[in-house]
């Protein structure tokens, strides 16, 4: 993939995110796509594996923040590797609002995602 169709994948990742879209972020990443999340168990967070692992994951993220968006996405590329850094907003079943700012580092492989790692910040009060 040249660095502009690379950067429009990764515009292309920000948007279904905001869509709220599994069907498209799939459609997006290798079918052994990992996904660390940004929290978890382990040290790299929560870890998914795989296009049926990936779904029920990104569906979480959704329910526990029904309108959960990404703001301000910016790029950047070095070979394989990129980087998308966002402002996540969305407000909890009970009410209380959250406003992070955060990074997915992001690798491919032919042509999609094949690894994202995420990565914000934590709001202390």
């Amino acid at each position: 993939m040249t660095r502009e169709e690379t950067l429009a994948l990764m515009q292309r990742h920000a948007d279904a995110w905001n869509a709220h879209d599994a069907d498209l972020l799939l459609s997006l990443m290798t079918p052994d796509c990992v996904f660390d999340g940004s929290a978890g168990p382990a040290p790299q967070g929560t870890r998914v594996q795989g296009h049926a692992a990936l779904r029920p994951a990104f569906e979480a993220i959704w329910t526990t923040f029904p309108d959960a968006t990404w703001n301000q996405a910016a790029h950047m590329l070095d070979g394989d590797v990129g980087f998308t850094t966002w402002v996540f907003r969305g407000t909890r079943a009970d009410g209380s609002k959250v406003e992070v700012k955060g990074l997915d580092l992001l690798r491919f492989r032919d042509g999609r995602i094949c690894h994202k790692d995420t990565y914000r910040k934590s709001v202390t009060a």
